[in-house]
């Protein structure tokens, strides 16, 4: 399963690369709501694409981001005091007796220091890493769907719930950031041939446990160990990711979302150790799969066949 991805974030590109309008009232809603405190997470090269002022409401959302970083950086600090604290008295104690507890109170309060000043500097940083761009489950990303015959980007969270189906799914189905391409017919009938959507990425991530990577078994008591592998197209390139989504409703909540499809892996991905592998459609075949007819399946079917087939290099995630 595509567990991460590295994704164009800049809504920008999408228009000069794609000719895609910016549905920019969905973009003005999804920060609307985190600053309200929903639980919405949103890369940080997102954000730095409304940095610039060459957009209709771009300056509310600019507000908006700035409202929420100083809030983060406020939080953060708040907790960089309390560890401090803790770290202090603990080192105290320790000067005249040595207890578990002030040792643990020790240990936690250091790592947690290192943690609170990682999330500050990252919050300050203006200078673009490619960690900035990476999303996850739950997360939000620039998603291009057809609308009114248009090429529309929408920001859409990855983790599909399925139109109809309970917001419960979200717990009950936590791998439904990928869709399968045996189960389109099945679990996705309602979203395969009517909300078609490409994400597109530069990289994926997978989990991978580190004995099947290096062809082997598990050795007498050694514990399986998971190790997270990015896998980069040769030569590097753009991939226009075939994905679903939804429109879920429901009581306070309007939701856009969206999943990965997911298939039978190449060789080189296999022999890494996944069994799943994204697949990235032709630029050719944009608009038919942007356009889907549900009374011809076979012809989506043949557009996730004629995809494109770079060789997958990976390295250890860092």
């Amino acid at each position: 399963m595509c567990y991460s991805a590295q994704i164009e974030a800049d809504y920008r590109k999408y228009v000069k690369r794609y000719g895609a309008d910016i549905d920019i009232g969905q973009f003005v809603r999804l920060y609307w709501d985190r600053s309200q405190g929903a639980k919405v997470k949103i890369p940080k090269a997102l954000d730095a694409a409304f940095a610039q002022p060459d957009i209709p409401d771009g300056q509310r959302i600019r507000t908006m981001i700035e409202h929420h970083d100083a809030e983060q950086a406020a939080k953060l600090q708040t907790e960089l005091f309390k560890q401090k604290k803790r770290l202090a008295d603990a080192e105290r104690a320790l000067l005249t007796r040595t207890t578990k507890k002030a040792q643990e109170d020790r240990r936690i309060a250091t790592g947690k220091i290192a943690w609170t000043l990682g999330k500050l500097s990252d919050l300050k940083r203006t200078e673009r890493v490619d960690e900035d761009s990476r999303i996850f489950p739950g997360w939000y990303a620039p998603v291009m769907v057809m609308e009114g015959g248009r090429r529309v980007v929408k920001p859409m969270r990855y983790q599909c719930r399925p139109a109809g189906k309970p917001a419960s799914n979200d717990v009950k189905f936590p791998g439904t950031y990928n869709a399968r391409r045996d189960n389109l017919e099945g679990f996705w009938k309602g979203q395969f041939g009517f909300s078609h959507g490409v994400m597109v990425a530069s990289a994926f991530y997978e989990n991978v446990a580190r004995h099947t990577m290096e062809h082997r078994d598990l050795a007498p008591g050694e514990k399986e160990e998971n190790v997270i592998l990015e896998f980069r197209p040769q030569p590097h390139q753009e991939m226009l990711v075939a994905c679903l989504w939804s429109h879920w409703t429901g009581p306070g909540e309007d939701l856009l979302s969206f999943a990965a499809i997911t298939d039978e892996p190449p060789p080189e991905v296999a022999a890494a150790g996944h069994d799943r592998c994204i697949i990235p459609i032709k630029a050719g075949n944009l608009d038919a799969w942007l356009r889907p007819d549900p009374r011809n399946l076979a012809a989506l079917y043949a557009i996730l066949d004629d995809r494109e087939r770079p060789y997958y290099e990976h390295r250890m995630a860092a």
